[in-house]
């Protein structure tokens, strides 16, 4: 670990290698305090971080006519405009844009068939079948990522290190290329990329370029810059991981300003349970003598009511 006590580097090598539980013990330190930190030797080449980049810089710079017929459908897959998204408090809506995936299931499966909210095809632009292999490959890597996360997660909790795995048998990862033209120069002060916000799942796994521009709230409700590492991912957990450990982890407040004067990118995964999934803290080791402060919840009920507030007009 290295850096500040704050935003830690931590090595998820061991934890690739089957050893958890040093893993775990420096995640404990970090999401019971900031709920975020760094994380090396995440195991996804840095060839596919670039080739992802570049595809993805290629598509937000095409016509706004080829991104718009990508626009999203009932899964909330596709190229997402300016102005998609509000975050909670916040006086204007997020400038940004992104193009998000998750995972891939035919039109004919049975939860897509039943209407299940974040389900279906993942939509693909026409003539750009780079894109989609790069993609698909980033969400296939990130996610491995993730399960290995999560059993140090597990372990850090004091719970066996595959207790998330049948959590995860169809995951609700949702993976996002993300695209932040420079804020206009009258707007500098009252515009965000992304307002201030906690994120809604379990984890996050943030690639970020060289720009800059994240922001994470300290304990003493300053804002600390989180900023690029190369050879790092920003780990940070989210709402329902703070659910499930009982509020022993954080899920910290974070911005993002693009006041550079260039374009930013990053890629955003949200690493998230079955849309089925019960978050109910009772079940992750709670401490003799401590009460669950939340009552059970299903993971995609939380997470798609998060969604849609988000994508709700101000005035609504």
């Amino acid at each position: 670990m290295s850096e500040t006590a704050y935003l830690p580097i931590i090595d998820l090598g061991p934890a690739r290698a089957g050893d958890y539980a040093p893993t775990g013990a420096l995640i404990s330190d970090a999401f019971s305090t900031s709920g975020f930190c760094y994380l090396r030797n995440h195991g996804i080449s840095e060839d596919l971080i670039r080739r992802v980049h570049d595809e993805a810089l290629d598509f937000f710079h095409a016509p706004m006519d080829e991104k718009l017929a990508c626009k999203p459908k009932e899964a909330v897959r596709g190229f997402n405009a300016l102005n998609r998204t509000t975050m909670y408090g916040a006086e204007n809506p997020d400038y940004k844009e992104f193009y998000q995936i998750g995972l891939e299931l035919p039109a004919d499966d049975p939860v897509v068939l039943a209407g299940q909210p974040l389900r279906g095809p993942n939509q693909w632009p026409a003539d750009r079948p780079a894109f989609r292999e790069a993609m698909t490959d980033y969400f296939e890597a990130v996610g491995g990522c993730g399960q290995h996360l999560l059993r140090a997660v597990a372990c850090s909790l004091g719970i066996a290190p595959d207790f998330f795995v049948s959590k995860y048998d169809r995951p609700l990862q949702r993976t996002q290329a993300i695209w932040y033209p420079p804020h206009p120069p009258e707007r500098e002060k009252d515009q965000f990329g992304v307002a201030p916000h906690t994120d809604y799942g379990c984890i996050t796994l943030l690639w970020q370029d060289g720009t800059g521009g994240l922001d994470v709230q300290g304990v003493d409700g300053q804002w600390v810059p989180a900023p690029p590492i190369p050879g790092t991912l920003v780990i940070n957990i989210g709402d329902l991981l703070c659910r499930w450990s009982n509020r022993r982890y954080n899920s910290n407040m974070h911005r993002v300003t693009n006041r550079s004067g260039r374009e930013r990118l990053s890629i955003a995964t949200f690493y998230d349970p079955d849309y089925d999934a019960i978050v109910d803290p009772r079940d992750l080791n709670l401490p003799d003598g401590v009460d669950s402060l939340f009552p059970p919840v299903s993971a995609g009920d939380y997470i798609i009511g998060r969604i849609r507030d988000s994508q709700k007009p101000k005035s609504a």
